[in-house]
């Protein structure tokens, strides 16, 4: 589903930060054949019969092998690279001049083929020596080999550098989504665990008391009732325990979930602005507005892809408001985001409360809870 009242160039940018460049940021670089090409159409690459099929092939396998660098990697640096570079080197051997571009352009395929940063290097390091070495041996000045090695060297290595970087913010984002997971996958163990600890005990006296019933009813009326009473205090005493678990009652707290929030965010790298008023909350609501922030930052992280959030609380007569603002992707994110949402929407309904989720008309996404005035 594509983001509403997002245009196609905002979407490509946010792909390009997500995901790096692909194959066809790199077609650009056949203008490194221009060069060869001009001579060509001059008259002054002989033999004719080789530079023609030579300049269209050496085209032809560095876009072989920079498609396949982003598909099968390992089957670009055995294949179309090495026979880019064994052309690279009878096309300059045989044509010199303008042809040493080449090289610049057998870097590139390199430094996008080659996965490992100290493999490409050496490959580089390589096609760097040979440039120079056979420019000099053409008679080549100074200032000549300089500009080819340090070309050659660097259009490979910027490239290499660039895509490497992309695997590890890559991988430090995988790494991320399954920490929240996890996060998420211990929240309901802990809150299965107090379910076990809230009723164990609750129902185990229930039946004791339904037994003592059973016994002394025909012979103990009063004491039968007097039982009686017991287990429906009992039982309206659970319900209250579990409603309270449910709504989150027994969770960290507002302050508390802020201060996770903070450390949460500023390991990934979001910026994060807290307006809280100077006032104390009842336990059920600092419990199910920490239950919030936990949600919300959660979904930030996995889904939002944003540099920035704010949280802002506040505290009138007629309730308590809570809003998550983040300059991230936007809503459509959350019609997939699991059942944390709708587990928060349930907590905040069952209390007679709001919970909004929508766009910002900038940019961004808004998670917004009302709580009554009642709990609050």
């Amino acid at each position: 589903m594509s983001e509403p009242n997002v245009p196609c160039r905002e979407r490509a940018d946010r792909d390009f930060a997500a995901k790096g460049p692909d194959a066809r940021g790199f077609v650009i670089w056949l203008v490194l054949l221009a060069w060869p090409l001009w001579e060509v159409l001059q008259g002054e690459a002989r033999p004719l019969w080789l530079a023609l099929p030579g300049l269209a092939a050496a085209g032809a396998l560095y876009l072989w092998t920079i498609r396949l660098a982003f598909v099968d990697p390992r089957r670009a640096e055995r294949g179309p690279l090495p026979a880019l570079g064994a052309l690279t080197l009878v096309l300059v051997l045989t044509l010199h001049g303008s042809w040493y571009m080449l090289f610049p352009m057998f870097a590139i395929a390199g430094g996008v083929a080659v996965k490992g940063l100290s493999r490409a290097a050496t490959v580089l390091g390589a096609a760097t020596v040979v440039a120079c070495g056979l420019l000099l041996a053409d008679g080549g000045q100074w200032g000549g080999l300089q500009s080819l090695g340090w070309g050659t060297f660097t259009a490979g290595l910027v490239p290499a550098i660039v895509l490497r970087l992309f695997e590890v913010i890559g991988q430090l984002r995988q790494t991320r989504e399954e920490l929240a997971r996890t996060a998420v996958a211990e929240e309901r163990l802990r809150f299965a665990r107090d379910l076990h600890d809230l009723l164990g005990h609750t129902l185990s006296v229930m039946v004791v008391k339904a037994e003592a019933v059973r016994r002394v009813l025909p012979s103990d009326v009063a004491a039968a009732a007097e039982q009686a009473a017991d287990i429906e205090r009992v039982g309206r005493e659970a319900l209250r325990e579990v409603r309270a678990a449910v709504t989150g009652y027994r969770g960290r707290g507002l302050t508390a979930e802020l201060r996770a929030a903070r450390t949460v965010l500023g390991d990934a790298g979001v910026a994060l602005t807290t307006r809280m008023p100077a006032a104390e909350l009842p336990p059920e609501a600092d419990a199910l507005l920490g239950w919030a922030v936990r949600e919300g930052v959660t979904n930030l992280i996995r889904h939002s892809g944003a540099r920035t959030c704010e949280i802002d609380l506040g505290v009138g007569d007629n309730g308590t408001v809570l809003e998550i603002r983040d300059d991230g992707r936007g809503g459509a994110r959350y019609e997939s985001a699991g059942q944390g949402l709708r587990g928060l929407r349930e907590r905040v309904t069952a209390t007679g409360g709001l919970l909004d989720v929508d766009d910002l008309p900038a940019g961004g996404f808004r998670l917004r809870v009302t709580i009554p005035g009642a709990l609050a």
